[in-house]
């Protein structure tokens, strides 16, 4: 398999900055949480393989050993400059206050060994207790969120250069719309749950027409994790369409993502999975297979937003996602 990253892993031009991109990611948040010495053999690995986009958060606790992959992966001379590689993370609910977002990002640097993130991104839509780094949040540590302090405290770090691109994760088209009515530097990605069995159509039409790019996570199903299930890589038409492409399940959801023009971070620490998951950029559906694509029954499946909802200041998840579930 050709490995060059530029031929292997298309782009995308981000509106906000120019930069790009890559269009397929590798994430590190596990559940439940491993040691750092597999995780950071993993994105080494990974980056042997031709991966040059890497996901973590503040709460994923694998900012350190994604630094030190880094730091490896440049004295063995894998990637020539840290320039060549894509590394986003996020501003954890706690942190989610205007005077703790630049505190918190140059925290994240540090770990990381960094002297700059590629994006930023509010990691959900709530703020909570600061000095709390823990999922599920308590219900009496939930605070209301300053959209436009918090939001312009990520513009400033932007503006400092910290970060090249600011983002957010986990929001809906209304909270969209309320944080673009008074952004001075609109979000440049919306990271959500997005996979053949959540497909979030409108969603996708928002944000395009905005210019925000769609980043999914759990494209798989979160399968293995507290908040996931099996439900998408069992499905029987994903599994019907894979068997005819001679593709596994999960080839069949990273291609479908990325012919949705979604960014996909996808998290596997297994080499030929790894492998697997580069080949989905030669081949492609044909119009029978996206009509059965098109029509999956639709339900959302992570059940991370349920903790918010259960235990925060949201009477039903309907409430935390405005009615759009």
């Amino acid at each position: 398999m050709d490995t060059n990253p530029a031929t292997i892993i298309p782009e995308v031009i981000l509106s906000s900055s120019g930069r790009r991109m890559p269009l397929l990611g590798m994430g590190t948040a596990t559940s439940p949480l491993i040691g750092s010495g597999a995780t950071k053999s993993a994105v080494v690995q990974a980056i042997e393989l031709g991966y040059r986009h890497f996901d973590t958060a503040t709460l994923y606790q694998t900012e350190e050993p994604l630094g030190e992959a880094i730091a490896e992966a440049l004295s063995r001379g894998l990637i020539q400059s840290r320039d060549e590689l894509f590394i986003t993370s996020k501003l954890w609910c706690s942190d989610a206050h205007a005077d703790l977002v630049l505190l918190a990002l140059q925290k994240s640097l540090h770990h990381l060994q960094l002297e700059y993130l590629d994006l930023y991104l509010i990691h959900w839509p709530v703020s909570s207790r600061p000095g709390a780094y823990e999922f599920p949040i308590k219900k009496e540590d939930f605070m209301a969120m300053d959209y436009a302090a918090v939001w312009g405290a990520m513009e400033e770090c932007q503006n400092m250069g910290l970060t090249k691109n600011i983002g957010v994760s986990n929001f809906t088209c209304k909270k969209l719309t309320d944080l673009l009515a008074l952004a001075k530097i609109p979000p440049a990605v919306n990271q959500v749950e997005i996979n053949p069995l959540w497909q979030q159509k409108k969603l996708r039409d928002f944000c395009k027409s905005n210019g925000i790019i769609l980043s999914a996570y759990a494209p798989l199903g979160a399968k293995g994790t507290v908040w996931g299930s099996n439900r998408v890589l069992e499905n029987e038409i994903l599994g019907e369409i894979a068997r005819a492409k001679g593709k596994t399940v999960a080839q069949v959801c990273l291609r479908w993502a990325y012919e949705q023009e979604v960014c996909v971070v996808v998290k596997s620490f297994n080499e030929e999975r790894m492998k697997e998951n580069l080949d989905i950029f030669s081949w492609a559906f044909s119009e029978e297979e996206n009509k059965k694509l098109s029509e999956i029954p639709q339900s959302r499946g992570c059940q991370g937003q349920d903790y918010i909802s259960d235990q925060g200041p949201f009477k039903t998840i309907e409430e935390l996602w405005d009615g759009e579930i």
